[in-house]
């Protein structure tokens, strides 16, 4: 539970790889985020859309109190994680196969500057590295770039959180009550207290 950022996307074939990662490790080495750089250069010879082999490309960093940002692709030059690769590269279903390429950062414990820099970020190698890029941000500020909006919604976002703690707090599980039975009571008393 938490604001976050999604997105998905390929690597520009006419873009270098090389030259992006320099410039996501100059952007992480400016703020003192930690980084991690994979392999600098796809393979030389081309792939199926859909085949890649198991090795990441490109780079990922983590602001502080925030989830790791994946800058990385598969061989296919698809947008993807280690962890992705790990639960979904080999996995047949195929409901499930299009998570493979589904990234996710949450920002909520990070805060507004964190995420205006994240969100500034993927514009620019959207613009320069990235082609079929989707981003949805939780925030609305990759689609308005209002930051009154993001600071309520960050806002609103930490209200259902603390709610949501405090209602667990307030009212323990019923005794013979199933998890299903009591979530639901739980989001009803947070609904009717941010009501109030």
């Amino acid at each position: 539970m938490g604001l976050s950022i999604h997105y998905s996307g390929s690597f520009n074939p006419n873009a270098s790889l090389s030259d992006l990662i320099d410039e996501v490790k100059d952007v992480a080495e400016l703020y003192k985020w930690k980084y991690k750089v994979f392999e600098t250069g796809f393979p030389t010879k081309s792939n199926k859309a859909k085949a890649y082999d198991q090795e990441i490309y490109g780079i990922c960093f983590t602001p502080p109190e925030c989830e790791t940002v994946w800058i990385c692709f598969l061989s296919n030059r698809k947008m993807s994680s280690p962890m992705h690769l790990t639960f979904f590269g080999k996995n047949e279903n195929q409901e499930e196969s299009p998570y493979l390429y589904m990234l996710s950062t949450k920002t909520q414990y990070a805060g507004t500057e964190i995420h205006k820099l994240i969100i500034h970020l993927l514009k620019h190698l959207e613009a320069k590295y990235l082609q079929d890029f989707m981003v949805t941000d939780e925030g609305q500020y990759w689609e308005t770039g209002d930051e009154k909006l993001l600071q309520e919604t960050f806002d609103l976002y930490t209200e259902m959180i603390e709610s949501f703690a405090d209602s667990i707090e307030i009212y323990p599980v019923n005794q013979g009550e199933s998890f299903e039975d009591y979530f639901e009571r739980m989001i009803q008393k947070i609904q009717n207290r941010l009501k109030d």
